[in-house]
C-alpha cells in the first residue's frame, strides 16, 4: 500500500471571525480578522515604562503583535473605532463619515502606503488601523469617552509604528512614533483635565489598558498622564517645564494614596510609578539648585 503524502499543516496565528459586522457609515457588511490565542503562540517579554507588554518570537510562529488586531476597521470606507463602539456611531454623524471616506483613505495612505483591509494585516495595517481609530472618534460623543481612547490608539500607533522602524529601518518611522507619542501625550492629559473639569466623563471606557494584556485601570491612565508629561510636555520654556513636571508629580503622587497593590495594581506597576515620581522628583530638585 502507498505511503499517504506528508502533509504540511499551515501554522496559521489568526482566522476570520464568524461574526458579522455592518459598517455603520456605509453599510457594508464584513468580517474581522481575530488573533488565535494558545499554543505557544503569544510568549510574554518585558513590561516597558509605557506599560507596553512586549513579545518574544515564537520559534513556531514567529512574530506576533497583538495590537494589529484590536481596532475594527470597515474594509470598504475606512471608519473605525474600538470594537464595543463600532455600532455606536451617531446618526447625525453617519453621513459625514460616509462622505469622508475618500479623504481618509487618502490621508491615511500618504503615512502608510499600499495599505488594504481587505487583505490579512500587517504591521502596516494594525498602526494605520489605530491612527484611523484616532481619527474617527472625531465623530463621537462625549458620552463614549472619545478623548482618552484617541490617547489610546495614539500611543498604540506609537508602539506599531516602533516595530514598523525596527523592519524598515530609514523610512522614517521612528519619527512617525515621537509624533504620535506627543499625540497620546495631548489626548491623555486633556482626557483627564476634561474628567475633573465635568466637561467629559470616563464612565465610556471600561478597559484603560493602555496595551492589552491587562487593565491598569484608571491608576494606569494616571500613571500615562504623569509619564507622557515627563517625557513629552514643553521643553523650551524653563517655567514652563518645571509646572508640567510638579503637575506630574501631583499626578503620580495619588497613585500612592490608593492602597497597596491589587489586580489593577501589581507590584511591578507600583514599582514603575515610585519610579517615575523619584525621576521627576529628582528633575525638580535639579532645576531648583
Amino acid at each position: 500500500m502507498a505511503k499517504k503524502p506528508n502533509v504540511i499543516k499551515e501554522l496559521k496565528t489568526t482566522f476570520q471571525s464568524k461574526k458579522e459586522y455592518t459598517c455603520p457609515a456605509c453599510d457594508t457588511v464584513f468580517r474581522k480578522e481575530e488573533l488565535l490565542s494558545g499554543g505557544g503562540r503569544l510568549i510574554a517579554g518585558k513590561l516597558t515604562e509605557e506599560l507596553h507588554r512586549l513579545y518574544e518570537p515564537s520559534a513556531k510562529y514567529g512574530e506576533v503583535f497583538p495590537l494589529v488586531y484590536q481596532s475594527i476597521v470597515c474594509p470598504e470606507c475606512w471608519f473605525s473605532s474600538m470594537e464595543n463602539d463600532f455600532p455606536l456611531l451617531p446618526a447625525d454623524k453617519r453621513e459625514t463619515a460616509k462622505n469622508e471616506a475618500e479623504k481618509r483613505r487618502k490621508e491615511t495612505c500618504l503615512i502608510f502606503p499600499d495599505t488594504d483591509f481587505y487583505e490579512a494585516r500587517s504591521l502596516l495595517e494594525g498602526a494605520a488601523s489605530q491612527y484611523l481609530t484616532l481619527r474617527c472618534y472625531d465623530y463621537y460623543t462625549k458620552q463614549v469617552s472619545p478623548t482618552i481612547k484617541q490617547g489610546l490608539a495614539s500611543i498604540r500607533c506609537a508602539w506599531l509604528l516602533d516595530e514598523l522602524h525596527k523592519k524598515y529601518p530609514g523610512q522614517h518611522f521612528d519619527w512617525l512614533g515621537t509624533l504620535f507619542r506627543k499625540k497620546s501625550h495631548y489626548l491623555y492629559n486633556e482626557a483627564l483635565s476634561r474628567e475633573q473639569s465635568g466637561k467629559e466623563t470616563l464612565s465610556g471606557i471600561k478597559v484603560f489598558g493602555p496595551d492589552t494584556d491587562k487593565n491598569y485601570s484608571y491608576e494606569g491612565m494616571l500613571y500615562m498622564c504623569a509619564y507622557l508629561r515627563y517625557k513629552y510636555g514643553p521643553a523650551n520654556d524653563a517655567a514652563q517645564r518645571t509646572s508640567s513636571l510638579e503637575d506630574a508629580r501631583r499626578t503620580i503622587a495619588k497613585l500612592f494614596g490608593m492602597g497597596r497593590s491589587s489586580k489593577d495594581k501589581p507590584g511591578a506597576f507600583l514599582e514603575l510609578a515610585r519610579k517615575l515620581y523619584d525621576t521627576i522628583n529628582h528633575d525638580l530638585t535639579a532645576e531648583s539648585e
